[in-house]
């Protein structure tokens, strides 16, 4: 049985996007598969269902709707999946990179890929400043990276337009690099989602 019906991820979900009905049933199979694997071995400290939808995927669907037109993108230090999976689902035509050093999540991000049936989506099980030099992206995503100045500069070579954070407050920048206004995340007191590029 689904941990969370489909119209209770929907309604979860309304503040963030208002899903697509083909994209629920594929959240309910990652959330599902999530939970099963986070029992074991520790994805996310989230443990609420609930809050997984709302956090994960919500703040992760949320980015996808601000990512503006990329055609390549690398998730660094994708953990659990987001918000590169997310991503994704919402938006086939991108060819995600998710990059996860530690084994574990690694191994559970590419069950998450073949249960989910995700052609354009690659797991890079090493870290990301591993990739070949010419491997870059439109756009880097970072999401609650412990240390932001480092991941901000291992993003920076590999993105050709821009780098986008979701982040609990404006982090600061590299000489070179500027953000564009802060779009606040629906549903937290403090986090913004900021496309930053080159100055």
């Amino acid at each position: 049985m689904a941990a969370l019906s489909e119209s209770t991820i929907s309604t979860l979900l309304a503040p963030y996007l208002d899903p697509p009905p083909a994209l629920l049933p594929q959240l309910s199979a990652y959330l599902d598969l999530l939970l099963k694997w986070n029992a074991r071995t520790n994805l996310t400290a989230i443990r609420s269902p609930e809050e997984i939808v709302r956090r994960h995927f919500g703040e992760s669907l949320f980015a996808a709707r601000n990512l503006g037109d990329p055609d390549t993108l690398l998730d660094l230090g994708s953990g659990a999946g987001f918000p590169g999976l997310p991503i994704a689902l919402l938006r086939p035509e991108i060819c995600v990179t998710l990059a996860e050093s530690q084994n574990k999540k690694a191994t559970f991000l590419r069950e998450a890929v073949r249960t989910l049936a995700l052609p354009n989506v690659e797991v890079w099980a090493a870290r990301a400043e591993s990739l070949p030099a010419e491997r870059r992206f439109h756009t880097v995503t970072l999401r609650a990276v412990d240390d932001m100045a480092a991941a901000i500069a291992a993003a920076e070579p590999r993105a050709t337009h821009q780098i986008v954070l979701l982040a609990g407050a404006q982090p600061v920048l590299p000489a070179g690099l500027s953000a564009g206004p802060s779009i606040p995340v629906p549903n937290t007191d403090s986090a913004v989602l900021l496309r930053v590029t080159r100055s």
